[in-house]
């Protein structure tokens, strides 16, 4: 979760308990003294109004996965600002104390601030949540990387074995090449063999022809 987002959260939740304690307190007030707390009523919600307004700023400048979840839990503080907007103006509103608190107590205000106690707790709960989703994003993040890793050393591999064929193939085929010249050079011996053979043959006729005219010629003298 983003650390300027917590810091507003943080100042937020504090502000919201000191104004919810301001408006059950300004009940027992009256006159110059009732005023001056509404006074300061006013600005500690126009206070919290502007951290609601940096905090949406903040989740709407994170990641869409952070941006989502902290959206949904602005809402929630922005809700109980219109709370403690409603409960300051039945405060502002009421004339004579007594009757203003039993006007709220009427209303509901017991219930309203168990609710709003009740919602706190929810917003803590919801923080927790948070965290701990903050947690499993890091530990997905870790597994990606080992996975990345895992696949740029199997590519490594396969790029060495990639090489190590293609020298093969190189290899292959000057071995092609070779045997090819060997097949030429055996092709050429054939033929001169076959041409000395007939030269061979040429000459023993001849020197039979000539040993058989040298006998006729003597046997008739």
């Amino acid at each position: 979760m983003s650390e300027i987002f917590e810091g507003y959260e943080r100042q937020y939740c504090e502000l919201s308990a000191n104004l919810s304690r301001k408006c059950t307190s300004i009940l027992a007030l009256h006159g110059e003294e009732k005023k001056h707390k509404l006074s300061e009523l006013k600005t500690g919600l126009d206070e919290a109004e502007s951290l609601i307004r940096r905090m949406d700023l903040e989740a709407r400048s994170l990641p869409p996965t952070q941006k989502a979840t902290l959206l949904a839990k602005l809402r929630e503080y922005k809700s109980d600002l219109n709370n403690l907007k409603r409960e300051s103006k039945k405060v502002s509103s009421a004339q004579d104390p007594v009757a203003s608190r039993n006007e709220l107590m009427e209303a509901g205000m017991a219930d309203h601030l168990m609710s709003g106690h009740d919602e706190r707790n929810r917003l803590l709960m919801s923080t927790e949540t948070l965290n701990q989703s903050g947690e499993r994003i890091k530990e997905s993040k870790r597994t990606l990387l080992e996975t990345e890793e895992l696949g740029v050393s199997i590519l490594q591999d396969l790029h060495i074995q990639r090489q190590t064929l293609r020298h093969a193939q190189s290899t292959l085929h000057g071995v092609d090449d070779n045997i090819g010249k060997s097949r030429r050079i055996l092709n050429s011996m054939g033929h001169r063999l076959a041409r000395n053979k007939w030269i061979l043959g040429s000459i023993i006729s001849v020197l039979a022809m000539a040993i058989v005219l040298v006998t006729y010629v003597k046997l008739k003298s």
